[in-house]
């Protein structure tokens, strides 16, 4: 907030005025920046199974604890099951509340895009999953991408990615 305050013996309060916005100005466009170093994360997976089985396994409560039941083991998060709301704009919580988010868009058995974060990000931080299904024969194939997520997670989000989804939902499915 710029206060100003008129002051006769001082200047006026044009000046003042066209000072002040000379300031934000000068503030403004020292704070702009465009990033060319944003890591981010592309994935193409084939999993065995029709686009309704792989995207009903991502979001279907039940269905995502069984086929990720061998990574909540190994998190020790058995017991804790996941939530997921499968409406649009619906929350969910995974892996204990580890992973937690919204979802964004939701397009039956073709697209899945979340709002999505881990409980240790800094306060209102979300990156952005989007999982596309597309058809090949029998089988589906996963176009993942992952972006907005903070600067140097990008090696630990691919590992658990890779760890405690695909390898277990690969197993699931079929």
């Amino acid at each position: 907030m710029i206060s100003i305050r008129h002051d006769s013996n001082r200047a006026t309060r044009r000046q003042l005025l066209a000072g002040a916005v000379l300031a934000c100005n000068a503030w403004s466009a020292d704070q702009e920046e465009i990033s060319h170093k944003a890591e981010s994360i592309h994935q193409e997976k084939m999993f065995q199974a029709s686009r309704k089985r792989v995207y009903e396994a991502l979001l279907d409560t039940k269905l995502f604890d069984m086929a990720l039941r061998e990574a909540m083991k190994s998190m020790s998060l058995e017991s804790k099951p996941s939530q997921i709301d499968r409406q649009v704009g619906g929350a969910f919580s995974l892996f204990g509340g580890h992973i937690l988010g919204r979802q964004v868009e939701l397009v039956p058995n073709e697209r899945i895009v979340q709002a999505w974060r881990t409980a240790d990000w800094h306060p209102g931080h979300y990156s952005i999953a989007r999982f596309e299904l597309m058809e090949q024969g029998t089988a589906t194939k996963l176009v993942f991408d992952h972006t907005g997520f903070p600067e140097g997670q990008g090696q630990h989000l691919l590992e658990g990615w890779n760890s405690h989804y695909w390898g277990p939902l690969a197993k699931y499915v079929g």
